[in-house]
C-alpha cells in the first residue's frame, strides 16, 4: 500500500511501549482496527447480497466466540493465581529442606561416618545445579566455570507482573566468593500474555568481584621478544556463560539501526532467552525434585520421542505415496506398451490415424524435501 494513511506506523507503536503508557498501545491498536475494518468493508461490498447475510452471521458466531474466550483467559488467570498461593507452603518446605533449614526426622536413617561421627552435610547440596543441568535447554547454557556459583543457589521462584503484563523470575544465592547480589531477576514484559509476544527482557545487573567474572575471560600474550614492554599483554573477552541470562539481547529504538540479518539474529537471540525463562518458570521450579533425580529427563524424552514418530510416520506416508506413484507410472507404461503392441500388429483402417510409439509425457520434478 502506497498511501500513508494505509502504512502501519511502527515508530509510534515503539514510542506507545517504551513509554510503558498502555492505554495509548490499546488506543493505536483500536485505531488501527478501525482503518482496517474501513478496507475490509470493501470485501463485503463486494460479495453478493445472500453471501453477505451470511458472513455477518458468521461474524457474529466469531464475536461470540472472542467473548467466551475471553472469559476463557480471565478464569484460567485466576485459577492460576489461586493455585499459585497453594504451592507456595510447599515450596516453602522445598527451601527448607534443601537447604538444611529444617531436617528430615520422621522415618529418616542418621547416617554416620566411618569415624563413626555423624553426617555433618546440611540439606542437599548443588541441588538446583543439578536440577538444571539434568535439562536439555538449560544444560546448553551452563558451563563448567558457572557450576561452582550455581551451587551456591538456594532458590528460584516466579511470579507474573501486572503493569506492565509478564513475568519475572528470582534467584536467591547464599553468600559467596563470585558476586555480590544476593538476588538475580529477570523481568519478561510481555505486548499479549496470552499469545506470548515478548516486548522486552530486563536482568540484573551482576556485581562481580574482583576476577570472578564468569561472563568474561582475561587471556593472557606473552610479549614478542625483543619488544621493550616486558609485561604480558592482558586482554578482555566476553565467554559463554548460564549468567549471560541475566544480560539479554536489547532491541534498539531506532529500526534503521538494524539490517535484515541482523534483526534475525536479534530475534533468534530472543526466542532462545525466552525458552530459557518459560523453561525454568514451567519445568524447573514446579518440577525441580523430579529434574534433580532425573525422574523427569525420561518424561521429557518420551515427548521427544513421540515427536519424533510423528514426524517418522509424516515421513513414511510420503515414501509410500512415492511408492504408490511409481508403481502406477509403471503400470500405465506396461499398458501403453501393451496397446502399441496391439495396434502395431492390428490391420490398418483407412480412414483412421495409426498411432505410432506414443510418446510418454514427462513426469513433473519432485518436490525437494526440506
Amino acid at each position: 500500500m502506497s498511501n500513508d494513511k494505509d502504512t502501519f506506523n511502527v515508530a509510534d507503536l515503539t514510542s506507545a511501549l517504551n513509554e510503558d503508557n498502555r492505554a495509548d498501545l490499546v488506543n493505536a491498536l483500536k485505531s488501527k482496527i478501525q482503518s482496517l475494518a474501513g478496507q475490509h468493508s470493501d470485501i463485503l461490498e463486494s460479495l453478493s447480497p445472500n453471501v453477505r447475510k451470511r458472513v455477518e452471521v458468521l461474524r457474529e458466531i466469531q464475536g461470540q466466540h472472542d467473548e467466551l474466550e475471553a472469559k476463557f483467559f480471565e478464569e484460567r488467570a485466576a485459577l492460576e493465581a489461586k493455585y499459585q498461593k497453594l504451592y507456595q507452603p510447599l515450596y516453602t518446605k522445598r527451601y527448607e529442606i534443601v537447604n538444611g533449614a529444617t531436617e528430615v526426622e520422621e522415618g529418616a536413617v542418621k547416617e554416620t561416618t566411618p569415624d563413626g561421627e555423624e553426617d555433618q552435610e546440611k540439606g542437599v547440596p548443588a541441588f538446583w545445579l543439578t536440577a538444571m543441568k539434568n535439562n536439555e535447554v538449560l544444560a546448553e547454557e551452563i558451563s563448567e566455570r558457572d557450576e561452582g556459583a550455581l551451587k551456591y543457589l538456594k532458590d528460584i521462584k516466579w511470579s507474573r507482573i501486572e503493569n506492565p503484563k509478564g513475568f519475572k523470575l528470582e534467584f536467591f544465592f547464599d553468600t559467596n566468593p563470585y558476586f555480590i547480589n544476593s538476588v538475580l531477576t529477570k523481568t519478561y514484559h510481555m505486548i499479549d500474555e496470552d499469545e506470548p509476544i515478548l516486548e522486552k527482557a530486563i536482568g540484573t545487573e551482576i556485581q562481580w568481584h574482583p576476577g570472578k567474572c564468569l561472563t568474561q575471560k582475561i587471556l593472557k600474550k606473552k610479549p614478542k621478544k625483543g619488544s621493550k614492554n616486558a609485561k604480558p599483554i592482558t586482554k578482555t573477552e566476553n565467554c559463554e556463560s548460564f549468567f549471560n541470562f541475566f544480560n539479554p539481547p536489547q532491541v534498539p529504538e531506532d529500526d534503521e539501526d538494524i539490517d535484515e540479518d541482523a534483526a534475525e539474529e536479534l530475534q533468534n537471540q530472543m526466542e532462545q532467552d525466552y525458552d530459557i525463562g518459560s523453561t525454568i518458570r514451567d519445568k524447573i521450579i514446579p518440577h525441580a525434585v523430579s529434574w534433580f533425580t532425573g525422574e523427569a529427563i525420561q518424561g521429557d524424552e518420551f515427548g521427544d520421542l513421540e515427536d519424533d514418530e510423528d514426524d517418522e510416520d509424516i515421513e513414511e506416508d510420503d515414501d509410500e505415496e512415492e511408492e504408490e506413484d511409481e508403481d502406477d507410472d509403471d503400470d500405465e507404461d506396461d499398458e501403453e506398451e501393451s496397446k502399441t503392441k496391439k495396434k502395431s500388429s492390428a490391420p490398418k483402417k483407412s480412414g483412421r490415424a495409426q498411432l505410432g510409439d506414443g510418446q510418454q509425457g514427462e513426469r513433473p520434478p519432485e518436490c525437494k524435501q526440506q
